[in-house]
């Protein structure tokens, strides 16, 4: 069986989603990539995640086309491939419909940066792409999802802000590999949940400060970061 190991965490990282309760029944997906070999391990269409097993998992290559696997892969393999093609840090993409993200991305609001759980992960309000052209909806409506998120990040890093909102439609994340794109995803629905009870709770509510949003992603990410144990090599 291609690519085992992948195909075992894309298995747990699809689960996750479920245990943290951000899909019902078959919504979402989550792929993971090896780059060496050119492939991505995706969730099949429409399988229950109680059932799924590994060897559901499907392999694709990175023009879409099955490469081993008795399933068809996500409808959303296309929006995949384009971010793997043109976020090459990216190991893993998780796509959810979870509610208070979907809810942003349905009032077409990027989503501010209130506070400094959202600064901790996301350096930068999380954005909202424009609505698709009927055209773009009427042909490679899949393919078309992923375009439109790699051109709103031409003047984004990809690194920074490893999620996006698509306008009507859901949020897609992104992160080193499979587990950690599941895990933004995670994050991305706490964030968009406690934005949504700020704004109703004071709905003039403004962002916290450039210094503070600063102070708190680079503490973790940044080059000089301290949050945390230092990792052995």
């Amino acid at each position: 069986m291609l690519l085992e190991n992948l195909r075992e965490e894309v298995l747990d990282a699809n689960l996750e989603l479920v245990r943290r309760g951000l899909v019902l029944y078959t919504f979402g997906n989550v792929s993971g990539i090896s780059r060496k070999d050119g492939l991505i391990a995706i969730k099949p269409s429409g399988v229950p995640y109680e059932s799924m097993k590994a060897d559901d998992i499907v392999i694709a290559d990175l023009d879409g086309r099955v490469v081993e696997g008795k399933l068809r892969p996500s409808s959303d393999l296309p929006t995949h491939v384009e971010l793997y093609k043109r976020f090459p840090k990216a190991g893993g993409v998780a796509h959810t419909h979870s509610e208070f993200a979907t809810a942003w991305a349905q009032a077409r609001r990027p989503i501010p940066c209130f506070g400094t759980t959202h600064a901790d992960y996301f350096h930068g309000p999380v954005p909202v792409t424009p609505d698709m052209t009927p055209a773009e909806i009427g042909s490679e409506y899949e393919k078309n999802t992923g375009l439109v998120i790699c051109r709103l990040f031409d003047k984004l890093n990809t690194e920074e802000i490893q999620a996006v909102l698509v306008a009507g439609h859901a949020p897609f994340c992104w992160g080193k590999s499979a587990s950690d794109a599941s895990h933004n995803a995670v994050i991305l629905e706490s964030v968009a949940r406690m934005a949504y009870y700020t704004v109703g709770i004071a709905n003039d509510a403004a962002p916290i400060s450039r210094e503070l949003h600063d102070k708190h992603y680079l503490r973790k990410h940044g080059q000089n970061a301290y949050y945390g144990q230092v990792q052995s090599k």
